[in-house]
C-alpha cells in the first residue's frame, strides 16, 4: 500500500519499458529542473529561448553571451557538460546549432543529453530532418513541440509518437 505522503512518481505508460531510449528520472532523490533552453547557431545568433526561471531582459542576453562563449571556444574532446553559476550546463551540437540546457547542479547529465537528443528527435520526427532555417520560420511548432515535451521544467512526454501525433492533430485544426 502508498501511504498518502509518498511523492508520486511520473506514470508508467503500458507498452512502454523502463529505459527503453527515454530519459528516466530518480525516485530516490528530488527531481531537479530544467532553468532555461537555449539554442544557438554557432556564431551565437539565438534562435529558440525558453526560461523557466525569471530573469530581465540584459541579464538574459549577458547569460546568451556568456554560455555561447564557453561552449563554442570548449575543446570537442572535452565533456559536454559544464558549471555555470551555481547551475550546470549540458550541451550536444548538431550540425550548425548547439542545444543548450541549463540545469540544477545535481541533476543527471546523461539524463539531460537523452533528453536533447529526444527534442532533436521529434523535431526531425515533425519537421523531417530539422535544419536551423525550421527554427527560425516555424519558431511556433517547436514551442508548441517543446511544450510538449516539458512542461514548467519538468518532463512531460517522453515519446516521441505521442508528440509528433498530438503536433500533427494540431496542424490539422489550423
Amino acid at each position: 500500500s502508498v501511504s498518502a505522503d509518498a511523492p508520486a512518481g511520473p506514470p508508467l505508460r503500458a507498452g512502454v519499458p523502463c529505459g527503453a531510449g527515454h530519459a528516466r528520472l530518480s525516485a530516490s532523490r528530488p527531481r531537479g529542473m530544467i532553468r532555461f533552453i537555449l539554442l544557438q547557431n554557432r556564431q551565437g545568433k539565438t534562435r529558440l529561448s525558453k526560461w523557466y526561471v525569471p530573469f530581465n531582459t540584459s541579464e538574459k542576453f549577458k547569460i546568451e553571451s556568456e554560455i555561447h562563449r564557453a561552449v563554442v571556444t570548449r575543446d570537442p574532446r572535452n565533456t559536454n557538460f559544464l558549471e555555470y553559476r551555481n547551475y550546470k550546463i549540458i550541451y550536444r551540437r548538431y550540425a550548425g546549432m548547439f542545444f543548450i540546457f541549463c540545469v540544477d547542479i545535481n541533476d543527471n547529465e546523461l539524463g539531460t543529453l537523452e533528453l536533447i537528443h529526444l527534442f532533436v528527435e521529434v523535431l526531425d520526427g515533425y519537421f523531417g530532418n530539422v535544419c536551423e532555417l525550421d527554427l527560425v520560420f516555424h519558431f511556433d511548432k517547436v514551442y508548441h513541440i517543446l511544450d510538449e515535451l516539458l512542461l514548467a521544467g519538468e518532463i512531460s512526454d517522453t515519446s516521441p509518437k505521442n508528440i509528433i501525433s498530438t503536433m500533427k492533430a494540431v496542424d490539422k485544426l489550423d
